[in-house]
């Protein structure tokens, strides 16, 4: 059963609006409009995260940041090639 919903009006930019209209589809603008709030709330969150763990090992430096974003291609391009084996 999903969440109990509550109407609210906002305002926003009318190019913005109509943009997110565009693209909301099937679903509507209500929904595309709670995912993009949703993603920005697991945004400042995880900032907030990073701000405690800067606080209290340091700054992240570039080149912790590359290592992980090599990691993290590696492990994708790993995935796609287990992914062709496997069809």
């Amino acid at each position: 059963m999903s969440e109990p919903t509550q109407k609210y009006s906002i305002t926003m930019p009318r190019d913005i609006a109509e943009a997110a209209r565009a693209r909301s589809g099937p679903s509507g603008l209500s929904a595309y409009v709670a995912a993009a709030v949703a993603r920005q709330i697991e945004r400042d969150n995880l900032n907030e995260l990073i701000a405690v763990a800067e606080a209290e090992h340091g700054p992240i430096t570039e080149a912790e940041i590359q290592a992980k974003r090599d990691l993290l291609q590696r492990a994708r391009e790993q995935q796609r090639s287990s992914g062709a084996d496997a069809a």
